[in-house]
């Protein structure tokens, strides 16, 4: 190596700093430069592909400890009196001794740093000795090497089942088909497969890539933590550019599947590649509690100055009183005696060393065990663990367990979050006619019944199963559900578990509509263009099948992780399921009849009922291939049949309309970049030329493909997305610029669009485009310039898109619903009974959150619900105006003294946007105030989080948001606890959050149970440290008086530090882990009892100050006690300290045993324990400890007390006398004036049948009466076959209000106006 001047490595430090700074980079091959110095690489200025997340090195772990540990204001302030005990003038005892305790804690916090540190490196040296393929130009091919050896600029191979080393451009991959297949669960968690592609045009040498022929520059973005956006592109020798971006980068992490090998080009390496930028580790947050903690240190430290205060004015005021000095005061070696302001003055500080255990050094070390403990206890309940899904709770932030007994505003995502996200094909609407699919409603029914499992309905075998199954023998055992009513999962999850998401039987098995399943098999062996409307539907299927992003393998790919069983290999065909349910119909029928659901309207407005025997026999003479209408058997195509077809989709409704579609016919056979294959219900199979992918972002609500059609060779865009946002591109949103038939077909399907809202469905709107050759030549041009750009890349692409996606022609639309998850309902009630205000946030549009809000539970009959929808800003005034000014008239009424307004709002995105305005920001927190459930529709992520901000910045309350997407991760880390449902959407909630459950019905336990938990245990274990120390600290200072303010302690002072360290210090410990106030079946049963921690909860300023205040009495009675009984008497020193500090022991584990609300057989341990421990300390000590203290002398003093019978007199009065106001303080709240608390605590202690007789009537104990309206006449429920021209009120929400403001109660199905209006 050659040497380099000092000037050189600085200047060539500044050159990598700017390098990498810049918001561009040029990377070039490193192959020619290969063996070269490093100083001529032209990529060196970047960070290898080592990593290092280790803290400390070897060398200086010790010093970059300390400094770590010393950011804790608690350390400074110990080590700070351990500097003045070594000053000769203030110390209050040998220095050494007070080394001892922070010597202790530093030592013990260094230990478990070092540990976690050591786990860091051997992770860290484990993943950077990884093996990868690097290309070598000396060698000609790809050799061996470690992952930390790559470097930006190097070509990399990647085979099958191996994670990618480094964020890789992608160039070459192996497959025909010319994609790269990853799984980014290490990333997202999410299992599906994505498709990755070459960067198209850069790789000439196919089918064998050589990296030595690759002579572009790569121009790409600087790193950024951003997992879904890439901007780059490659400059070709000829100048050429060829835009690259997200969907050609391989990220770190991944791991590629089905792919035999595939070749990139390394842009990002170690600390740079995305998945380490996004590796921040835990976020660490302050609790409510550990706040409070830190206002009550402060005051400690105030009571702790100004005893000390006393004790330098008393010393100044006792020497000044003293005729001449004393033969006790020797002088220092000087030989004079310092001046009595002089003296006080060091006193000052020798009184802060002696009583410094006023604050509580062992309490933050204390704090981290109980927490630590929490989160065993959590983390292992087995009402938190999920069964189905193999999973238990995780903790993640482990300091904020306390503020889950203190949440009083939860808001809650409602996809995947309230229901299950399993996306199941409902109903559509075809060209303005409606399909009900009722055979696919009954089989949903079915499931709702309590006993009904999916096994029954998809894993049905010829032999006998081991319990009969028939709807009449469960009839007695039926329970009534809500509309969206919960179900009991699968227990066999053999079968309805798969590796992939989005593959349960309930969204995979589609019980075609008889009347659309005719129809589509007369036309099957029609050629497309039989006719108009033959088209239409030929249209609308094949968009299903084409315009989505799912991935198609086969079940013998090489990516298996999860052993199915057999039975789960053989899945029924929706005729098989048809044909059996049909069987059961009588049954059925009367089912439904005897059972309705709230949220399902079964129409009838099919002209011909569907006939099973006939049914199948028409079926099978049509032709029709078996992927989706005939039994495996029949099939002459084994690869391409549904137990070989294998979908993997980005999320449940793309997975949902797959699954439609290949149920009537329409399968989904293979997909690539640049093709996708439909086999048709008549066997012919369709192979589409993808020419472009409009994916779906949030802004535009909608996607699209553009492909050839290969029969018409027309340049056809197929669209699909929210209904609003398809029918905007028609014109207006009901068409009126179309005529005759077009214009019915607009308004007819926006009518349905509407019923399946109100049924709770989520609605997808399905259109086409025939874009002419010239048309598609010029955007073709516009698309290849977005691409390539860097600047302002995602406007120029989503303007593209936008520009295509015009004067569309309506196919039809879709209504899938998403089910409620399991106890939602009663989760919800039981939040709300523990004075929790829940609000959900959605994207749905407000039909479908309303029906959702009243099935589960969110929204009531009787509520006063609010639907503010308003096109302006002077509307939106008004409107929160005039509500205010009724709610301020109510409150005014005397009639309505001790009731409460049972108000909700509902609120979509648009009027949210304005009612967060700065000037009506107030006006709109002051309604929400009033309300008990808010529901939000349209609401964008950003959105989300600021609602969340608002809320918990204005009303100044502790927030917890629960969601289960990406989309909700902003609204997560907004509120004080975030909390992540691992559903099948990923795990980027999860990732994010403090807190992850499986299912939301854990919530009612988390924090009804354990958070009050959490919260009252470690309130009062803080409470009580506080009141310890304050009492011990005290008897030092009473003393002080009747020594002249000199600083003595009259107990010796390793057993002063013993008395902190090992005597007093496991029970507070034990009190804060294991003590339980109430139990859990209490919580449960009666939530109301969870507001004990709302608000300022067991930690009150009233609270601390009463236990400083008993602490001070305490010691008072301590101390005098025994002054009082050796007054005149001859004693020495610590023959009156000794019964003084073991009285203090016996009244501070006795005072603990009063707060103590459970005992079990540790308590008992524990406490004696430390007793025991105490006298053989103690005694052992004074035996052995002749001059351990000089001059003191405690010898043999403890055993000569306890032959002593005033010594024992003296603690047993002491004891009695200090506890007696506390233990008459218990009695009293006990017994007189019970509160609804202590009511259940005696409840608690009962038998338990009378618990459960007497809970209902404690549950019905509430602050004030409720306002119940009157029930407001029901217009009849609107169906599908509603005229045309009828709107029913709750339909049109927009027409309603208009610019006017309207008071809605809302019901299952209307809307009644119930209030005043104004402009």
């Amino acid at each position: 190596m050659t040497w380099r001047s000092p000037l050189a490595l600085v200047r060539d430090a500044l050159r990598g700093q700017r390098a990498r700074e810049n918001e561009l980079r040029s990377l070039e091959s490193n192959l020619p430069y290969e063996g070269l110095e490093k100083g001529k690489q032209p990529n060196r200025y970047f960070t290898s592909n080592a990593i290092k997340t280790t803290k400390y090195s070897l060398l200086f772990f010790i010093p970059m400890n300390l400094y770590e540990q010393f950011h804790r204001l608690a350390n400074l302030y110990f080590v700070g009196l351990v500097i003045l005990n070594f000053i000769p003038q203030v110390n209050a005892f040998q220095p050494e001794i007070a080394l001892i305790p922070i010597c202790v804690i530093l030592s013990l916090t260094a230990m478990k740093d070092a540990w976690e540190d050591f786990r860091r490196y051997q992770s860290d040296r484990k993943l950077n000795n990884m093996p990868c393929f690097i290309y070598s130009r000396k060698e000609k091919q790809f050799v061996e090497r470690c992952w930390k050896d790559v470097r930006v600029g190097d070509f990399v191979k990647v085979v099958c089942n191996e994670i990618i080393p480094a964020d890789l451009l992608l160039l070459y991959t192996s497959d025909p088909n010319g994609v790269c297949h990853i799984e980014t669960a290490n990333l997202d968690g999410e299992t599906n497969l994505k498709q990755r592609t070459p960067v198209s045009g850069v790789c000439n040498t196919h089918p064998k890539f050589e990296p030595e022929s690759f002579k572009g520059i790569v121009v790409c973005e600087k790193p950024n933590n951003n997992l879904n956006h890439f901007k780059g592109y490659v400059e070709k020798p000829d100048k050429q550019k060829v835009g690259a971006g997200i969907e050609s980068l391989l990220l770190r992490g991944c791991t590629v599947r089905n792919t035999d090998h595939a070749v990139g080009f390394v842009v990002y390496a170690g600390h740079e590649t995305k998945s380490m930028l996004n590796n921040s580790g835990p976020r660490y947050k302050r609790s409510k509690l550990e706040r409070r903690l830190n206002i009550d240190v402060f005051f400690c430290v105030i009571l702790l100055f100004t005893m000390c205060l006393i004790g330098a004015l008393g010393h100044y005021l006792w020497l000044n009183a003293m005729p001449v000095v004393p033969p006790y005061l020797v002088p220092p070696t000087s030989g004079q005696l310092d001046s009595p302001s002089l003296a006080s003055f060091y006193m000052f500080f020798t009184m802060i060393i002696l009583l410094q255990i006023l604050i509580p050094i062992s309490l933050y070390v204390s704090i981290e065990l109980v927490k630590i403990s929490q989160i065993f206890f959590i983390t292992n309940d087995i009402d938190l663990y999920d069964e189905e899904t193999d999973s238990r709770i995780q903790c993640k932030a482990l300091n904020i367990t306390e503020d889950l007994g203190q949440i009083e505003y939860i808001f809650s995502d409602k996809t995947g979050t309230l229901t299950e996200n399993k996306m199941v094909f409902r109903r559509c609407s075809i060209m303005g006619t409606e399909y009900p699919h009722k055979e696919n409603a009954i089989r949903l029914a079915v499931l709702d019944e309590p006993e009904a499992e999916e096994e029954v309905l998809f894993n049905q075998h010829p032999q006998p199963l081991p319990t009969g199954w028939s709807l009449d023998s469960e009839e007695a055992n039926a329970e009534d559900t809500h509309g969206h009513g919960s179900r009991r999962r699968s227990k066999v999850t053999g079968n309805a578990q798969s590796d992939v998401a989005f593959s349960s039987p309930l969204e995979t098995e589609v019980v075609p509509d008889g009347k659309l399943f005719q129809k589509i098999s007369r036309t099957s062996g029609s050629s497309l263009s039989h006719s108009q409307k033959t088209d239409a539907y030929l249209d609308f299927f094949l968009a299903l099948a084409i315009c989505n992003t799912v991935v198609v393998s086969m079940a013998t790919s090489q990516r298996r992780r999860v052993s199915v069983s057999p039975q789960a290999k053989h899945t029924n065909t929706p005729l098989e399921t048809l044909s059996r349910l049909m069987r059961n119909a009588g049954s059925i029928f009367k089912f439904c009849k005897r059972k309705p659901k709230r949220n399902r309207t079964f129409t009838e407005d099919s002209e011909e009922h569907f006939q099973p025997s006939g049914q199948t026999e028409g079926v099978r003479t049509t032709g029709l291939q078996p992927c989706s209408l005939h039994p495996p058997s029949l099939s002459d195509e084994p690869a391409l049949t549904s137990d070989n077809l294998r979908y993997e989709a980005e999320s449940p409704d793309e997975a949902a309309l797959v699954y439609a579609a290949k149920a009537y016919g329409f399968t989904l056979l293979s997909r690539t970049p640049d093709s996708v294959s439909v086999k048709l219900p008549s066997g012919e199979v369709l192979d589409f030329e993808v020419l472009d992918t409009l994916t779906f972002d949030s802004n535009r609500k909608r996607m699209s493909v553009l492909v050839r059609h290969p029969i018409t060779k027309e340049y056809v865009l197929y669209t699909k997305g929210a209904d609003f946002a398809i029918m905007e591109l028609l014109g207006t949103p009901y068409a009126e610029h179309f005529s005759g038939n077009k214009k019915n077909i607009a308004t007819v399907t926006q009518r349905h669009l509407d019923c399946y809202a109100k049924e709770g469905l989520r609605t997808l709107c399905i259109a086409k485009k025939v874009v002419s050759e010239a048309v598609y030549k010029r955007w073709s041009v516009d698309r290849k310039k977005a691409m390539a750009a860097i600047e302002d890349r995602e406007r120029l692409v989503m303007d593209t898109a936008v520009q295509l996606e015009t004067n569309l022609t309506l196919l039809g639309a879709t209504g899938i619903e998403d089910r409620l998850q399991e106890n939602v309902p009663d989760t919800i009630q039981a939040l709300r009974e523990a004075g929790i205000k829940v609000w959900v946030l959605t994207g749905d549009k407000p039909e479908t959150a309303v029906n959702i809000g009243y099935a589960c539970g969110l929204l009531e009959d009787e509520d006063l619900v609010i639907n503010m929808g308003c096109k302006d800003k002077i509307t939106c005034t008004n409107i929160l105006d005039c509500t205010l000014e009724e709610v301020r008239r109510y409150n005014a009424d005397p009639r309505n003294v001790d009731t409460t307004l049972n108000m909700s709002l509902v609120i979509d995105g648009l009027t949210l946007d304005k009612a967060l305005s700065p000037d009506l920001l107030d006006r709109f927190v002051a309604l929400v105030k009033h309300c008990r459930s808010v529901l939000c529709c349209r609401v964008t992520p950003l959105q989300k989080s600021r609602v969340v901000k608002v809320i918990r910045e204005k009303l100044k309350v502790m927030t917890l948001a629960v969601g289960d997407g990406a989309n909700d991760v902003n609204m997560i880390q907004a509120a004080d606890i975030g909390i992540g449902i691992s559903g099948q959407e990923g795990m980027q909630a999860v990732m994010a959050s403090d807190f992850a459950i499986s299912r939301f019905k854990h919530l009612k336990k988390l924090l009804l149970v354990h958070g009050h938990w959490c919260y009252t245990r470690l309130a009062n274990m803080i409470i009580y440290f506080f009141y310890k120390n304050v009492a011990y600290v005290n008897l030092l200072f009473w003393y002080q008086f009747f020594c002249g303010f000199s600083a003595t302690a009259m107990i010796d002072y390793w057993l002063m530090i013993f008395f902190n360290l090992f005597f007093t210090s496991l029970p507070p410990i034990m009190f804060g882990i294991m003590d339980k106030d109430i139990s859990a079946e209490m919580l449960l049963g009666v939530p109301e009892l969870y507001k004990t921690g709302q608000g300022e909860g067991d930690y009150r300023f009233t609270t601390f100050w009463v236990s400083i205040l008993d602490a001070f009495y305490q010691s008072l009675v301590c101390f005098f006690v025994p002054y009082l009984v050796y007054q005149d008497s001859d004693i020495d020193m610590f023959t009156f300290g000794t019964p003084l500090n073991t009285s203090a022991l016996f009244i501070i584990l006795l005072h603990l045993s009063i707060e103590i609300k459970s005992w079990t057989v540790v308590h008992w341990i524990i406490m004696l324990g430390s007793v025991a421990l105490y006298f053989i300390v103690t005694l052992a000590y004074s035996a052995v400890c002749v001059t351990c203290n000089p001059p003191s002398n405690p010898y043999w003093i403890l055993q000569s007390q306890m032959e002593d019978p005033m010594f024992y007199l003296i603690c047993i009065l002491s004891t009695v006398v200090a506890l007696l106001p506390r233990y008459t303080f218990h009695v009293l709240r006990n017994s007189i004036a019970l509160s609804p608390f202590i009511q259940a605590k005696h409840l608690d202690r009962k038998d338990p049948s009378i618990r459960e007789e007497w809970m209902k009537e404690l549950r019905s104990y509430r602050g004030g009466g409720q306002v119940k309206r009157s029930r407001l006449s029901t217009p009849p429920s609107p169906t599908l076959e509603t005229p045309v021209d009828f709107i029913p009120e709750s339909l049109a929400v927009a027409d309603i209000m208009g610019d006017d403001f309207t008071l809605n109660v809302i019901s299952k199905n209307y809307q009644k106006s119930a209030g005043s209006q104004g402009t």
